[in-house]
């Protein structure tokens, strides 16, 4: 199982190589009244790494969310209302 994983790791590490290589351009981002240019890869490496620390936050505020909702009080202890 291990095998497969490290394959697929390297598959994946290999795609992101290649698009690397083959999308060297640069591409010009504005914002406001702001501008920056930056190889395409770049550009995509940073809102995969964007994407993946919102979706960390969002599934942490839901398991917060659903643990609060789910937690029962000890028997004999009172309810605290918040």
């Amino acid at each position: 199982m291990r095998f497969i994983c490290f394959l697929f790791l390297l598959i994946f590490a290999g795609a992101v190589g290649a698009f690397a290589y083959f999308n060297q351009q640069e591409v010009t981002l504005k914002f406001f009244d702001r501008s920056l240019t930056a190889p395409i890869a770049a550009v995509a490496g940073a809102a995969y790494v964007l994407g993946m620390l919102s979706g960390w936050t969002v599934v942490g505020m839901i398991r917060r969310s659903v643990h609060y909702v789910t937690e029962r009080p000890i028997v004999g202890e009172r309810t605290v209302t918040r």
